[in-house]
């Protein structure tokens, strides 16, 4: 018995290394990517035709959650129209516009819960009071009666309408009038707000509070399409800016990258004492120099050559015996950006 038993160890393999070792558990998959949020706004060569007349000519935007996008154009450009589309209020032509990921033409209800829109126009109700008014809308748009009063009150104090609150809708200023409706679209507390020229119309002071509570609102994480002529404000609170002309999108960018696109060449300001037609002979006639514009006792250089040195200005000016008051680069304005981008065609 010894025998077989010999041969039967003498084939049986040894054991290895992993037979040994006991069973390694299986690594855990790994935890799948976060999904990204979808965009606030998005549209895809958006469209909108009347006849002949093309009001929006495939208009492509992105607006992030919390982006507060200026949007800058002259009359007509196309402005009210794209809000009325993001809004519901009009169907495009073609091309499509999805707010929050849903497709506005196909989700309404969606859009109207999740979008205040504000017009460039007031509809008030002659009989009834800035509260009447909030809590009309607010039963509009569906807010339990039991919250009604604390919604409204809330909103009251945002806008600082409080003390007007038992004022008629029909007695207030332009200004005032203008918070109402910007308060009417907060009552719902949509995360996204189209604003349609909030501050048209409107006197210094009023812009001044309008503007602030912009800020506001942009502290509170809304999302902010707002359209306006005033481009020195909107640079104060905007982190984009797009301009629009005759329906196309000619430019979109943060104000640093708006203005790198204007500023093609250096501009250089120049200010001389007394009259300065002696100084724009000069310098017009100078090979380094593009061109020199006059603006009252300013003079704008601008430079062939951007990486030239300015200083070559005032050797220019001292040999010609010309007293110098000033000699600096020119720091371009929100205005400037806009009238170097766009033709001043309307439609």
């Amino acid at each position: 018995m010894s025998e077989p038993s010999a041969i039967a160890e003498a084939a049986t393999p040894p054991p290895t290394e992993r037979d040994a070792a006991p069973s390694a558990s299986p690594a855990p998959a790994p935890a799948p990517a976060p999904i990204p949020p979808p965009p606030a706004i998005v549209t895809r060569a958006l469209t909108k035709r009347y006849g002949s007349l093309v009001a929006l000519d495939t208009l492509d935007l992105a607006l992030e959650k919390g982006d507060v996008f200026g949007f800058i154009g002259p009359n007509g450009a196309g402005k009210s129209t794209t809000m009325k589309i993001l809004a519901g209020l009009l169907e495009p032509t073609s091309g499509t516009a999805e707010v929050l990921g849903r497709d506005v033409m196909r989700n309404g209800d969606f859009v109207r819960r999740n979008i205040g829109y504000m017009p460039d126009f007031f509809n008030g109700y002659e009989d009834l009071t800035v509260f009447e008014y909030l809590e009309f809308f607010a039963s509009a748009y569906g807010i339990d009666r039991k919250q009604r009063k604390r919604v409204v009150n809330d909103v009251l104090e945002l806008t600082d309408l409080n003390y007007k609150r038992d004022a008629l809708t029909n007695s207030l200023s332009r200004g005032m009038t203008q918070r109402l409706s910007l308060a009417r679209v907060l009552v719902p507390d949509p995360p996204i707000l189209l604003l349609d020229e909030p501050a048209s119309g409107l006197d210094p002071r009023a812009r001044i509070e309008i503007r602030e509570l912009l800020k506001e609102l942009q502290r509170l994480g809304k999302t902010i399409l707002v359209s306006s002529h005033i481009l020195s404000e909107l640079g104060e609170f905007c982190n984009k800016l797009g301009i629009i002309e005759r329906g196309k999108l000619i430019v979109c960018g943060t104000i640093d990258e708006l203005m790198a696109r204007a500023r093609a060449h250096r501009v250089i300001s120049v200010q001389v004492v007394g009259d300065p037609a002696a100084a724009l002979a000069a310098l017009e006639g100078d090979a380094r120099v593009e061109r020199v514009e006059s603006s009252g006792p300013e003079l704008l250089v601008t430079l062939r050559d951007p990486t030239l040195h300015h200083s070559f200005l005032l050797e220019t000016l001292l040999a010609r015996q010309i007293k110098i008051h000033s000699v600096a680069p020119h720091q371009l304005k929100l205005e400037d950006v806009f009238l170097r981008l766009t033709k001043g065609i309307v439609q």
